[in-house]
């Protein structure tokens, strides 16, 4: 016999003053002896090096983990009830426990002591409590993204969920002017309402989020939603074509099984002609950070609608479509919150249509975070080169609609 494993189980032993189960004891001497089963593990040590041990006490008492592996089915009905009780759908799941510190404290005077490496008491109770949960749930383990994390409280017996929250992707129009992207806090109050805000909180009464969110956190039944955009547009810029990526993260929802036709047609009709959605589906947390970074990575199609101080001739007109490597200094009206610095970005393409001798309207294809505003009146300079010094003259954009974002 191995006179290492023989020593280790009789420290083993003597520091539990023989309390302890053959869990407990197979667990701690799981490097020395081969196998899956720690239960078999300690009934061989128990058997074999134990037997004529005066301290060794009845397998039933153990002063480690004080029967929590002999309770492990009334756990997993505790958690199945829980589960049940809540009313929570979900496909995917994790289990974590967290141990009184008795329970911590004895088995680190173990593992101390004898200098052992081995797998610790909440990684064989997340375990086998997982192993169980699988088996009546019928549901999958999920270690990176559960939709689900089972947190007990032992030996109390007492279950705590984390619903983690849902993602929906798709894309949105918004159909008129004058509404932001997302909930847009009153400056002078805050959000706590005030005269100006006419005591709403918001600095408008509507946004993109608030016209597509509530549907969603309905039927996902959620405590709370947050919307990311791939990128966004101005207030006063209509979003049109097939609609700018969106994310919609729920917090804690009950519900994640959709029939998202039936989802979209209430949303839209929510939005009564002001925002609509389109090709919702699931979506992961990957996907919230990877839209929120893509807007520059991608090329974007607007139409502008450009009034002229000057008259104009067609022939003049033709100097636009020299417009192709820009360089822009952040423009003054988001300077207050956008770093100051020179970005280079390329027009990929302008089509120049005459309406009258002073308003033109433009299709502009172009790359990612290209401010189209400032392409055409300059900025003071900050835009080089922009329409207004093309044709040296002083030019504004009057209506502007993002047609495509090409994501």
């Amino acid at each position: 016999m191995d006179s290492n494993l023989k020593n280790k189980s009789i420290q083993i032993n003597s520091i539990t003053k023989g309390e302890i189960c053959d869990r407990c004891l197979g667990r701690h001497l799981s490097q020395d002896i081969p196998g899956e089963c720690n239960s078999e593990r300690g009934a061989y040590v128990r058997k074999n090096i134990l037997k004529h041990s005066e301290d060794l006490k009845d397998n039933s008492k153990c002063t480690i983990c004080f029967g929590i592996f002999d309770q492990l089915e009334d756990i997993v009905k505790n958690v199945i009830d829980t589960i049940e009780d809540k009313g929570v759908e979900f496909s995917t799941f994790l289990v974590g426990c967290r141990l009184s510190p008795e329970i911590m404290n004895k088995e680190d005077e173990i593992h101390h002591e004898i200098e052992l490496e081995v797998e610790s008491i909440k990684k064989e109770v997340n375990r086998e409590v997982g192993k169980l949960l699988y088996q009546r749930l019928e549901k999958e383990v999920d270690f990176d993204s559960p939709q689900l994390v089972i947190m007990i409280n032992l030996p109390q017996n007492k279950v705590n969920l984390q619903i983690n929250p849902l993602f929906i992707e798709g894309r949105y129009r918004k159909l008129v002017r004058d509404i932001p992207q997302t909930k847009w806090p009153c400056r002078k109050c805050k959000g706590k309402g005030c005269e100006r805000c006419d005591y709403t909180g918001k600095m408008y009464i509507e946004s993109v989020e608030e016209l597509v969110s509530p549907q969603v956190l309905k039927a996902a039944q959620g405590t709370g939603s947050k919307f990311h955009g791939a990128g966004r547009e101005d207030i006063d810029v209509r979003m049109l074509g097939r609609g700018r990526p969106f994310v919609l993260e729920i917090k804690e929802p009950l519900k994640r099984d959709f029939n998202f036709i039936e989802l979209e047609k209430k949303i839209n009709k929510h939005g009564n002609g002001k925002v609509e959605v389109l090709n919702l589906q699931m979506s992961r947390k990957e996907r919230k950070g990877a839209i929120k970074t893509s807007s520059t990575d991608t090329y974007k199609t607007y139409k502008a609608r450009v009034k002229l101080e000057e008259d104009v001739s067609r022939v003049k007109l033709e100097v636009l479509e020299s417009l192709s490597h820009i360089e822009q200094r952040t423009p003054i009206r988001v300077s207050h919150r956008r770093a100051d610095k020179i970005r280079k970005r390329e027009v990929k393409n302008i089509n120049v249509k005459q309406i009258d001798n002073r308003t033109l309207e433009l299709i502009i294809a172009c790359e990612g975070g290209l401010y189209i505003k400032e392409l055409i009146s300059g900025d003071d300079g900050r835009t080089q080169p922009s329409v207004s010094s093309l044709l040296n003259i002083p030019a504004r954009c009057i209506e502007l609609d993002v047609l495509e974002v090409n994501i």
